[in-house]
């Protein structure tokens, strides 16, 4: 038989609107009691209905993540941002919804007013571009739609998480300038993310404070994917002066780059020094090993999540929290030989 509500009243003595209370976490309850009946909660396995909860509050308690399906879909960076997302969730028993949105379909602001009509959303975490999309904000804000940003370019009055990409990008290509290289090729991310700007940015600021000059030809174009990586590195590799470090924008492009090195016979790291971003579980998985920059996507969708929780339980007005990132340096980078 299904646990019901007024069960984990009996057993911890207490009312069941104080168990409906410790339920939405409403503030009135003393901290001891919460613990009691949290406790009978989990050992009775007690499992609230949604819809009823929903009715008691005029609340969906339903989270939506919205993400760009016009970029990759089946990115690790956005299945670590939802794993985080549904962990905050869980974690304040909130429900979760994913759904891609297509930001240059035609369709795209008629599908925020569907998702919003029809499944009653409390809030949204947006993840890039989507967090920098002025007419989606303003029409979640027409909507009266809570929302959290991951990785947003503008910083001000913003809820959500972001990582200062800029430094850290920098940070990998003063590694490369160390280790002796000055041919130093960057693959760019999507045109319009902002992760591909602050990548770009910190790449060039790296070179220019070393004294090396920022080359053109030495930067192109990608598409955040294994396949736009392979792309790019042919070009690469057809300069009269071909690159000996190439930083790519993530981890999927570095992987093409150092595929297409192989395809030519150039070895990883003896003729070309490759890095990455992001540290997915594929720099782990490549040989040699890739040297990158850990980005803790999941960690960043769970902040991002309770920032939204903060403001949804009436618990503040949530905040733009910067999280640390890491330089994971592998086997992948080398001195230049010579």
């Amino acid at each position: 038989m299904r646990v019901r509500l007024e069960d984990v009243a009996r057993a911890t003595g207490v009312s069941p609107k104080t168990v409906s209370r410790v339920l939405n976490e409403e503030p009135s309850v003393k901290e001891a009691t919460r613990q009691k009946v949290l406790a009978a909660m989990e050992s009775m396995n007690y499992r609230p209905s949604p819809a009823a909860r929903g009715l008691a509050g005029s609340r969906s308690f339903l989270v939506a993540m919205l993400y760009d399906n016009n970029d990759n879909p089946a990115s690790t960076y956005l299945a670590e941002i939802q794993d985080g997302v549904l962990d905050a969730c869980e974690a304040h028993r909130y429900s979760m919804m994913v759904c891609p949105l297509r930001m240059r379909g035609q369709d795209f602001l008629h599908r925020i007013d569907a998702l919003v009509t029809d499944h009653h959303i409390d809030g949204v975490v947006l993840t890039p571009p989507l967090t920098d999309n002025r007419k989606l904000l303003a029409r979640l804000q027409e909507h009266g739609v809570a929302h959290a940003c991951i990785s947003p370019v503008r910083r001000k009055d913003v809820v959500g998480v972001y990582m200062d990409e800029q430094k850290a990008a920098g940070d990998l290509v003063t590694h490369l300038i160390g280790l002796g290289h000055q041919r130093i090729a960057h693959v760019v991310g999507i045109a319009d993310h902002g992760a591909s700007r602050w990548r770009q940015a910190g790449y060039k600021a790296a070179l220019t404070a070393a004294g090396l000059a920022v080359d053109p030809s030495y930067i192109v174009q990608g598409e955040f994917t294994f396949g736009s990586g392979v792309v790019a590195a042919r070009q690469l590799f057809t300069l009269k002066h071909r690159p000996t470090a190439i930083f790519a924008a993530n981890d999927d492009m570095a992987a093409g780059v150092m595929w297409t090195a192989n395809e030519i016979g150039l070895k990883v790291p003896r003729d070309l020094s490759v890095c990455g971003f992001d540290d997915t579980p594929m720099a782990t998985q490549l040989w040699p090993s890739l040297t990158t920059v850990r980005q803790p996507s999941r960690e960043m969708g769970r902040l991002a999540a309770q920032q939204l929780l903060e403001q949804l339980r009436g618990r503040g007005e949530g905040r733009l929290v910067q999280i640390p990132y890491e330089l994971q340096l592998r086997a992948s980078t080398a001195a230049l030989p010579g």
